[in-house]
């Protein structure tokens, strides 16, 4: 988070924009608190991925697109794992 720049407030914010998001495109019916959840996490994870292949996300769009993009990787991990 510090490294996109932003603060705890604001990627509480913005990962539970990411997750609410994440949450309709996969079509879950989670709540407020873990869509923050799967945003914050999910935003981590993208980071992370995305930092392997030399891939960086800045401020708070790029935040969000990770946030996103994290998100979904988590949700769609979960339900494989489910089955």
């Amino acid at each position: 988070m510090e490294d996109a720049g932003i603060g705890w407030i604001a990627a509480i914010i913005i990962g539970g924009l990411a997750g609410w998001i994440a949450s309709a495109i996969m079509k879950t019916g989670t709540g407020i608190f873990l869509n923050i959840v799967l945003g914050i996490v999910g935003a981590a994870i993208a980071s992370f991925l995305f930092g392997l292949v030399g891939i960086s996300f800045g401020g708070w769009l790029g935040y969000l697109i990770a946030g996103l993009i994290g998100a979904c990787i988590l949700i769609a991990l979960v339900r494989a794992v489910r089955r």
